[in-house]
């Protein structure tokens, strides 16, 4: 091979190595906007004035893992009865499912809400539910100091993100009681490329592996984190209602799989509507399948109500 030759080679290669490289960097650099954008949702605090809610709600915050307090609303029911806590899904907030609290009030639970990290009124990024275990756990010990409530009994709700700390927070806490779990998912990085599909990139060479290799680094102390279908074993005591909503098929798939590896007791029913998404009508049949859960598996106990 001729020195023109070889230089030509040499340059062909040299033009090769830099598209590849300029394709890997604009794939990085796509991928990692899009895991911004999806940790970091758009948030609409709500401007709720709790005096003016009907339950007689009053403000009650519990100490995060990390220092700092989180803010919640706490609606009373019986006098030394179980608490509900609501734990919102991805892009929502507490005050987006007021109506579900209203419907377990009224048959006496004591109910709690409060906004994940990265949702409503409380700043940061989310972690699609390792850090968010903490948080629910956080929320049990500091209501379990109260001296208005059962302190050993509590139920916990939850959609997608909420369902997915509902379950990873019953294998530790033993004081939840009962599971109602709507649209619940194994790995938050399953969740994420969920979204990441949902916004069309998806299907560009590279870019879900990029991004879930940054979730990944940003997660790293969780990288040992076991997915929630090997710790069902360890909640077979535990009454839990699977919801599968059918405009969420992915979801959908996810939650029938749960259901059919978990141990009873177990429960299921389908939807054809997220909870935000349904009409009053629907969000009513929806909120008494809830209700006729707890009142089964979490039941208030016979002292006079407050």
């Amino acid at each position: 091979m001729s020195e023109n030759q070889h230089s030509r080679a040499a340059q062909a290669i040299g033009s090769l190595l830099a598209l590849v490289l300029f394709i890997l960097l604009a794939l990085a650099t796509m991928s990692s906007y899009l895991l911004y954008q999806i940790l970091k949702p758009p948030r609409s605090p709500a401007t709720v004035d709790i005096s003016l809610l009907m339950g007689h709600p009053t403000v009650f915050k519990f100490d995060m893992p990390a220092g700092g307090t989180r803010e919640g609303w706490f609606f009373p029911g019986l006098l030394n009865g179980p608490t509900i806590i609501l734990c919102h899904g991805y892009g929502s907030q507490r005050a987006d499912i007021l109506t579900l609290t209203t419907a377990l009030q009224e048959h006496q639970y004591n109910v709690y809400l409060f906004d994940f990290t990265g949702h409503g009124a409380a700043p940061g990024r989310t972690t699609l539910g390792f850090n968010e275990t903490a948080e629910l756990l956080a929320a049990i010990r500091g209501l379990a100091k109260r001296d208005d409530i059962d302190r050993t009994r509590f139920g916990v709700w939850g959609v997608d993100l909420g369902a997915y700390v509902a379950l990873t927070a019953a294998v530790q806490d033993a004081r939840i009681k009962a599971l109602a779990l709507d649209s619940a998912y194994d790995r938050p990085r399953d969740f994420l490329l969920i979204h990441v599909s949902q916004t069309g990139l998806g299907s560009l060479p590279g870019v879900q592996t990029f991004t879930a290799f940054g979730f990944r680094l940003l997660n790293g102390s969780h990288r040992a984190d076991p997915p929630v279908s090997d710790l069902l074993p360890r909640l077979a005591a535990i009454p839990k209602l699977f919801i599968e909503t059918t405009d969420k098929p992915v979801l959908s798939t996810e939650t029938l799989r749960m259901y059919q590896a978990a141990q009873g007791p177990k429960f299921q029913f389908v939807d054809n509507l997220s909870y935000a998404e349904m009409s009053d009508e629907d969000r009513r049949n929806y909120e008494t399948q809830i209700v006729n859960f707890f009142s089964q598996n979490l039941p208030t106990g016979s002292q006079p109500p407050r």
